[in-house]
């Protein structure tokens, strides 16, 4: 052991009960296909054919501190079994190599707080930087300086946990591969340290991989010490406007040049751009030649710059997965490698998902509901949303139903149309205050269906405070649908099993508006042929049993109930009383696993509604990254993975449907009894593991369980009459104003309808009292 790893006290060791959790996800066996050059895998299109190489960039990075003991750890226990750990290598002023990321100690250690007199100013590639250099401190300076999260969105919870690494402390984890980056020869050189002396001295020491450096002469100084077929040299491309100290060339006209770096480098390491590029608004270019005029001159090409937890272009949808298949299997060409924070992810983008082709089967019987068709990619409940769904692979479709004030039911997300649409630009004299519907609003019943369905949509953005955006190109294309054309529309697509009819806040539109909204849904199912037909299941949603009850006696519809509050449990009596109006339940993500920044346990509800043939969908799952806990790595192909096969539930809700249709198919799923560690199931607690007391998470009350009382609500009321021009209001009626006798049978009717819908909530929450009235 170096003389830093000696020098490590007890208080900043892994715990070996992290390193048994380690040893435990490591202890999945390799599949077969992800043995690099597997003869059952598909011929790749990199210059050797074999499966791209997964590099973790200081480990797992993306969620330990850069280059800790627990980043590199956690790296080799959850990619694949030949993934490379990288080193960016630091020279102390005592000539020993240390694993940081940066050539000041600032951002990625806590030094400032240790040595707060040790800042200094030093000009490099041209720029003054002031901070704290390691090549100012000697070894053992450094073994009482911790290391920290350098990256401020990631969490900071393990910071001051982990010491500083010597390359020979990595090389101890018996990689399959170990990675050395000098980005700093020259800079080194000038002050009498000699990258060249290490990592020779280094070689003979211990077996290195990989050498790169953005430096042609520091590169061309040792590529005759090594023999390429043990250490291969790559050379390293900076921004292509910087200049390259040693031949006085840009890094963009070095590109045009490979041929020349063929004589002293096995391969290239450049920036994701080099290969994709992006124009002003974030979205993918044409592809450059790079990788293809690369593998011509006989190097191979490692892209770098890949993070779960940046904003990824547009194309991508936030979808990781994504965006490394589209470096290694987009047809054309394949990159040799990649340079990762999160390594899990193209581990198990390489192995799980690529090449699988249009006709892959699903291997996991798990339905894919939309939540307002594609809503991450277009305006909710637009025909384009409701195209782009079927398109990607969903199985239902759900339309949430709004009613106009000439009752023409429409599907739309939000009764208020100030959330869903530029309404305030041309309709601003609408605006109402509703104080049963929270307030102030442009309300869809305040427009005829005319005036609805020409405005401008705009697309939701649920995580703007963070800056994410959701495909701004697209943010007011698409138009409103009407039910009628949306049932129309899923007849017609031939890929759905099912479409879902969301009804809200039908007491509220039934008692005030005078709209009769369960009525018209059940009207336009009619008319459009849904009665008649068994191709496609007709699914009722509602967070109100009272809508449910209302069409209990419809056998031909799946009546979903859904479960408005996060929950922890639920009440063996609430579970039966659902039974009494429900086929399926709807619950919420914090429903199934409780997080508080990390996942702290698995609620029983899945269990407890399967216990009682309950189907369970679980919504909303969205692609982007801060809608995860830190367990899932800011990936969702892993939180989808967790979710369905670590709870076996029916079916997930999703307004991204391309990325679980995918995940469903990926070959990885077939391989039960040989899961790789890429595609284990996250166990809930198992990071809070790392984190020390001080560091933890404040603690929060666990849900509570669903019970009677939630569940139960008063009936639906009659449907107001509207008042008419020859008729007043209902409001005017005066105490001896009379009614027909017609009036009278319908008030009648009315009455006994309203009492058999409310004698079924009713019994959920009186069954004492009714026993005692003598009602069963």
């Amino acid at each position: 052991m170096s003389g830093l790893g000696a020098a490590l006290t007890s208080s900043l060791l892994l715990p070996i009960a992290l390193l048994l959790l380690l040893l435990r996800l490591h202890s999945f066996p390799a599949s077969v296909s992800a043995q690099r050059g597997s003869g059952s895998a598909p011929r790749w299109q990199t210059l050797s054919g074999h499966s791209p190489i997964v590099v973790a960039r200081g480990g797992f990075s993306g969620l330990f501190p850069d280059s800790s003991s627990a980043a590199y750890q956690f790296a080799l226990a959850t990619s694949v079994p030949d993934v490379v750990l990288w080193c960016d290598l630091q020279l102390t002023k005592d000539a020993f190599g240390l694993c940081l990321p940066d050539i000041k100690l600032d951002n990625s250690t806590d030094v400032s707080q240790i040595y707060q007199d040790g800042q200094n100013t030093y000009m490099i590639n041209g720029a003054t930087q002031t901070g704290w250099f390691p090549l100012d401190f000697n070894l053992a300076e450094l073994s009482t300086v911790p290391l920290v999260q350098g990256v401020y969105t990631r969490s900071e919870r393990f910071n001051n946990l982990f010491p500083i690494l010597t390359p020979e402390d990595v090389a101890a984890l018996n990689p399959a591969g170990l990675w050395l980056n000098v980005q700093h020869d020259a800079f080194y050189t000038q002050r009498n340290l000699s990258m060249k002396n290490y990592v020779l001295a280094a070689s003979r020491r211990m077996v290195i991989n990989y050498i790169s450096s953005p430096e042609v002469g520091f590169l061309r100084s040792i590529s005759t010490r090594f023999n390429p077929r043990i250490t291969k040299l790559f050379f390293r491309f900076n921004a292509p406007s910087d200049v390259e100290p040693s031949t006085n060339q840009t890094y963009d006209s070095l590109r045009s040049n490979l041929t020349f770096i063929r004589t002293f480098a096995s391969g290239i390491l450049v920036p994701k751009t080099y290969i994709w590029p992006l124009d002003e608004r974030n979205y993918l270019q044409s592809s450059m030649p790079l990788v293809l005029d690369a593998h011509k001159a006989g190097l191979e090409v490692v892209a770098t710059d890949f993070y779960n937890d940046a904003v990824l272009s547009y194309n991508y949808s936030y979808d990781p997965i994504a965006e490394y298949l589209q470096f290694v299997d987009n047809g054309h060409f394949s990159v040799d490698g990649v340079l990762s924070d999160f390594p899990i992810t193209p581990s198990a983008a390489f192995n799980c998902y690529a090449h699988l082709g249009r006709n892959a089967s699903e291997k996991v019987n798990t339905l894919v509901i939309t939540k307002n068709g594609a809503s991450g990619d277009y305006p909710s409940c637009t025909d384009l949303a409701y195209q782009t769904a079927i398109s990607d692979g969903a199985d239902v479709i759900d339309c949430p139903i709004q009613m106009s004030q000439d009752g023409v039911p429409f599907c739309q997300s939000s009764i208020n149309l100030i959330d869903t649409t530029q309404a305030t630009e041309t309709l601003n004299d609408f605006l109402t205050d509703v104080p049963e519907l929270k307030g102030k609003g442009i309300y869809t019943f305040s427009l005829n269906w005319s005036q609805i369905q020409n405005l401008t949509t705009a697309i939701s953005n649920p995580f703007l405070s963070y800056q994410l955006y959701r495909n701004p190109r697209v943010s007011n294309e698409g138009s409103l649908v009407s039910l009628a054309d949306f049932l129309a529309l899923a007849k017609d697509a031939g890929s759905l099993s099912g479409v879902l009819i969301n009804i809200e806040n039908a007491a509220y539109l039934m008692e005030k508006q005078g709209l009769a909204v369960v009525d018209a849904v059940e009207t336009e199912l009619s008319k459009a042929g849904y009665d008649n037909q068994t191709s496609l299941k007709i699914m009722i949603q509602s967070t109100n049993c009272s809508v449910l009850m209302k069409l209990k006696d419809k056998i031909q519809y799946e009546l979903v109930y859904q479960v408005d509050e996060t929950i922890g449990s639920a009440d063996p009596s609430a579970v039966s009383d659902i039974k009494n109006f429900a086929h399926s339940v709807v619950i919420s993500k914090q429903s199934v696993a409780e997080n508080n920044e990390f996942l702290t346990r698995m609620t029983d509800v899945v269990t407890k509604l399967h216990n009682a043939n309950l189907p369970v969908y679980v919504q909303t799952f969205s692609n982007e990254f801060v809608s995860q806990p830190w367990d899932f790595f800011a990936d969702i192909n892993v939180e989808l993975n967790t979710y369905i096969l670590g709870t076996n539930i029916s079916g997930v809700v999703t307004g991204f449907p391309k990325t679980p249709d995918r995940y469903r198919k990926n070959r990885c799923l077939a391989q039960r009894n040989n899961t790789p560690p890429y595609m284990s199931i996250v166990p809930a607690g198992s990071l809070l593991g790392f984190i020390q007391e001080p560091s933890l998470p404040p603690a929060q009350a666990p849900s509570l369980p669903l019970t009677e009382n939630d569940i139960a609500e008063a009936p639906l009321p009659p449907v107001r009459n509207k008042p008419t021009v020859d008729s007043p209001p209902a409001a005017q009626i005066t105490r001896g104003s009379g009614l027909s006798k017609g009036a009278v049978a319908g008030l009648v009717v009315s009455v006994v309808v309203i009492l058999i819908v409310a004698l079924g909530c009713f019994q959920l929450r009186n069954r004492g009292l009714l026993a005692r009235m003598g009602i069963t």
